[in-house]
């Protein structure tokens, strides 16, 4: 085969890449030796370096490319054609090569290049070089104003400090067990009560520019607390705002903020050692007390969340969905999950959830990597045939073998998704084999003389429901192995019999649990939509604070956990650097100044005083009645307004969610006090102009449109009436 009689050889530096449609004329480059397959990757290297060739001087591909010294692999694919007008199109090529002599007729197709920074011609009969313009759109790319702020009369941090206060006082107000709502305003349906700490924080957003820089720098507290623990975003703000607003105090008095955002950082490394040997393990009967103090005291769902755990065990999975009816209610099925996420974002059925959801389908269990699509055909023909939704749980998916999956999933042609089996090694294979009891599949490997290319449906697992997220997979079956999974577990607890090392034996357990435990699922009821947000954020954070109870035990509740850390503050001085590092544990944590008695820390005691303000006492009154008892377990029950045992009371939080408090509230206020300047984008006022010609056009072409119809409809009426005479 010929191709048209021009020869040019474009070059360019840097690897840069530039396509040309040679498949027009029948020709795929894959590098100098093969002429078939696809690739458009394009090596990057030094110098100039030939790597598209647009034609040649009426000879052959194969004559032509052993005279092509190159070192790039090349290659074009029919989407990647761009061939066309504009100075870098064909006409531009050629104008420029023949210097406006066009001796070759351009073919009907029209596209841009991309921009190169040099092109060169290396045929004989060419110019040598050609220089590239540089890029307009570039050169007049607008560069965004920013407005600088410089903190020289400390007006600019009162500024973000006033951000700061706002936010914690909206979310204060949902402290504790006599916190109330917020109301949310939502565009496109009723308005969100919720008393939610994480929910409202998502939704302040403030008009003065510097306010709303000090609600984004506290917002990281909350946030990732709420992603740690899963509870205690309002704990972490709220005590955010007490060591900045300490914190500001004492560098207006000239101390040096560096110094003091070390002090800060040092002091709640040792906080938290306290407060490790504060916690104590929670026992099962405490596990409904953590949750219902986490819902504000709705023992309801307490005794629920308790429940779901004693089920499915400490370690088993619990997840909550939407109900039916007006009440709560707990629902235990058979299945199991593990940390592996979908491999591709393609796969996913939810796009607002970000998750792959599947009813009645199948599982196709592979104990090696997946490299060649062709050996999954046989399967995957039939599930397209049968009409059967089916996920592959492998050791690992080649991306060229992955890509046809995808490919037909996104046409509508198969209902599909991959995941990676859970674990590694031998470990790997024994989950795979625990999913197959499960499932009553079998796992396909060479070991036992299976082969992908023959499998059939007879070797698929069933599932009545499987839910894929990008970091985790549930499998729900309808129990109709149940006999074979306890066969399993029986065969696993002998293992453990017969195993010494702890950590072997810790593995198995988890095994036991994944198998025997089932899957709890909280259905949350309510009359109205308003008021079934407000109870799945109420559930989920009671779940995850049970969660994190289980991890890292538990603590005495309502703030006197943090005002029993305070009175540690005095050893901990001791062990800090400089005066300027202990001034803060004394002043912003407010823990004592010495006038023959101790006086309390103000932002740890932030926490206690604002669930005493939110149950309508004095918090200065609570704390000190509080601290002038040495029991640890002493506190205030703003429930009941009652002095007592909190422990007895059965008032308590998790340790991990106070840990996650102190740290990200600590990080965050460092961070802020050794701020000295700020800069902000300027807002750019809108257009009046603009939105009245936009709405006038809108006008013109609705009127437009009523009167083209209407003519339409008129004809059509009086060609029904002239065919009806």
């Amino acid at each position: 085969m010929f191709l048209p009689p021009t020869a040019i050889l474009v070059t360019a530096r840097h690897g840069t890449a530039l396509q040309m449609p040679f498949r027009r004329w029948g020709v795929r480059l894959t590098g100098l030796s093969s002429l078939s397959g696809f690739s458009t990757r394009v090596a990057a290297t030094r110098g100039p370096e030939i790597f598209a060739i647009v034609g040649f001087n009426g000879e052959s591909e194969s004559q032509h490319l052993d005279e092509v010294n190159t070192k790039l692999s090349f290659s074009w694919e029919e989407e990647s054609f761009c061939l066309g007008g504009g100075e870098w199109g064909w006409d531009g090529l050629l104008k420029k090569s023949f210097q406006g002599s066009n001796p070759y007729q351009k073919p009907a197709m029209g596209c841009s290049f991309k921009p190169l920074p040099a092109v060169a011609f290396t045929n004989q009969s060419l110019p040598t070089t050609i220089a590239k313009k540089p890029s307009t759109s570039m050169l007049n790319a607008k560069a965004v104003a920013k407005e600088l702020y410089f903190n020289h009369d400390g007006s600019t941090t009162q500024k973000l400090l006033a951000g700061v206060n706002k936010v914690a006082e909206v979310i204060g107000v949902t402290l504790g067990p006599k916190g109330r709502n917020v109301v949310l305003q939502n565009k496109y349906g009723p308005p969100k009560i919720v008393n939610d700490g994480e929910t409202v924080l998502k939704q302040i957003e403030l008009d003065d520019p510097l306010e709303n820089v000090g609600v984004k720098l506290v917002r990281q507290a909350g946030a990732r607390t709420n992603d740690l623990a899963g509870d205690g975003c309002t704990t972490s703000i709220v005590l955010a705002q007490g060591l900045i607003a300490e914190g500001v105090k004492v560098i207006a008095a000239g101390l040096n903020p560096v110094q003091v955002s070390r002090g800060i950082e040092k002091t709640a490394r040792a906080l938290i050692s306290e407060l490790k040997l504060m916690s104590k393990e929670v026992e099962d009967h405490e596990l409904a007390d953590v949750a219902a103090v986490s819902a504000g005291n709705d023992y309801a769902v307490g005794n629920m969340i308790s429940d779901a755990f004693r089920h499915v065990g400490r370690y088993g999975f619990v997840t909550i969905k939407k109900g039916n009816y007006a009440e709560n209610s707990l629902e235990i099925v058979e299945g199991m999950q593990f940390d592996r996420g979908y491999l591709s974002p393609y796969f996913v059925t939810d796009r607002q959830k970000m998750t792959v959801e599947f009813h009645d389908c199948k599982l196709l269990l592979v104990d090696k990597k997946i490299a060649d699509a062709r050996e999954m055909f046989k399967i995957l023909d039939n599930a397209v045939k049968e009409k059967y939704p089916i996920v592959i749980v492998a050791e690992g998916i080649e991306q060229e073998a992955l890509a046809p999956v995808i490919r037909n999933k996104l046409k509508g042609n198969i209902k599909a998704a991959a995941v990676k089996a859970p674990a590694f090694g031998e470990r790997k294979s024994h989950h795979l084999d625990d999913i197959a009891a499960l499932t009553g599949g079998t796992v396909i490997r060479d070991e036992m003389g299976l082969t992908l290319e023959n499998a059939n449906k007879d070797m698929l697992g069933s599932a009545s429901k499987v839910v894929i997220t990008k970091d985790s997979t549930l499998i729900v079956t309808d129990g109709s192995t149940r006999e074979v999974v306890n066969e399993r577990v029986s065969q696993i607890q002998k293992l453990v019999e017969n195993t010494e090392e702890k950590f072997q034996k810790k593995i198995l357990n988890e095994r036991i649990a994944r198998l025997s435990g089932g899957i709890a699922i909280l259905q949350v009821g309510a009359q109205t939509v308003v008021e079934l947000k407000d109870k799945q954020l109420k559930v989920e954070d009671a779940l995850n604070a049970t969660k994190a109870a289980i991890e890292e035990g538990v603590v005495v509740g309502g703030g006197c956990c943090l005002l029993r850390l305070s009175t540690k503050i005095p050893s901990i001085r001791e062990q800090l650097d400089n005066d300027e590092q202990k001034v803060l544990p004394l002043s912003s944590i407010s823990l004592c100044k010495l006038k023959n008695s101790l006086h309390f820390k103000k932002a740890l005691a932030y926490p206690a005083r604002q669930i005493a303000k939110n149950a309508g006492v004095n918090g200065n009154t609570v704390i000190n009645k509080i601290l002038s008892s040495d029991d640890i377990r002493f506190g205030y029950n703003a429930a009941t307004d009652r002095y007592e045992d909190l422990m007895a009371a059965r008032i308590l939080d998790p340790s991990k969610v106070v840990r996650c408090c102190l740290e990200h509230a600590a990080s965050v206020a460092k961070t802020f006090l050794t701020a000295d300047a700020v800069v902000v984008e300027i807002k750019e006022p809108v257009c009046v102009l603009d939105f009245m010609v936009a709405g006038f056009s809108l006008m013109i072409g609705l009127g437009l449109f009523a009167f083209i119809a209407s003519i339409l409809c008129s004809a059509a009426f009086f060609q029904n009436a002239k065919e009806i005479s």
